[in-house]
């Protein structure tokens, strides 16, 4: 347990870091008054370390804008969704050349409509493990309980003309317990048709990063971002580590 080994790196008298052997001890003063880069190895006491609660340590990224964001939460998502599902499928968008699909309405007081599109290979359905599919008007548990059995799901909506992807503040895919969110500041999303060039492929393998780039977007990738401060009496140091 990482955040419980932090707390105990702050009790002790010092802590080590052990990467630069063949380096002498350098006083956190002296690194402090040099200009980087440098390589150092130095003995310190971590005095601090943020955030607190080590699942507020991952962010999204976008490596061509640079940016970082916040990792949106369920509650977010499934507020997409119901605001998404107001909007029945459109009929005409159905069972088109390279998807075959599926419509029902629930039994509940809402009465939703629901569609899914299973996604086509030489005219024929993928085995579960290895088929895409979109849904329209499903809640965010109906989502997870397909993601357990399919390779791959999108949440889309209908327009006149296509299906289209949901608003970019939600994941463009799902696949098994992993959500892919893509950069709206760099991302054109482009029709839901765009996949039928995937669907055309020898093998179709539904990977993310060609499933983002055929519909436009610019994938955000989950990092781990911590800050520590160190002290040793010479000076306190704040280190940064980003990680993919």
């Amino acid at each position: 347990d990482l955040e419980l080994h932090l707390q105990r790196c702050q009790q002790l008298p010092v802590t080590v870091l052990t990467d630069h052997q063949d380096l002498n001890n350098t006083e956190l003063k002296t690194i402090l008054n040099s200009t980087a880069p440098q390589q150092y190895r130095i003995r310190a006491k971590l005095r601090t370390y943020k955030p607190q609660k080590l699942y507020q340590s991952i962010k999204l990224h976008c490596s061509k804008c640079n940016s970082l964001q916040e990792v949106p939460n369920g509650d977010d998502f499934d507020f997409i969704l119901q605001d998404s599902a107001i909007t029945a499928p459109n009929p005409e968008l159905h069972s088109m050349s390279w998807y075959d699909s599926v419509m029902w309405t629930t039994q509940d007081q809402k009465q939703r409509k629901i569609a899914i599109h299973f996604v086509k290979h030489d005219e024929m359905l993928q085995q579960p493990e290895d088929t895409l599919l979109m849904i329209e008007g499903g809640t965010l548990k109906e989502i997870w309980k397909l993601t357990k059995r399919f390779k791959c799901v999108i949440p889309v909506r209908s327009t006149e003309d296509d299906l289209e992807l949901l608003d970019l503040s939600a994941p463009f895919l799902l696949q098994g317990n992993i959500k892919y969110y893509g950069c709206k500041q760099c991302s054109t999303p482009k029709p839901i048709k765009s996949l039928s060039s995937i669907a055309a492929e020898q093998r179709p393998s539904w990977e993310p990063t060609e499933i983002a780039q055929v519909l436009g977007i610019e994938p955000l990738q989950y990092v781990f971002i911590m800050k520590f401060t160190l002290v040793d009496g010479t000076g306190a140091l704040n280190v940064y580590l980003f990680d993919y």
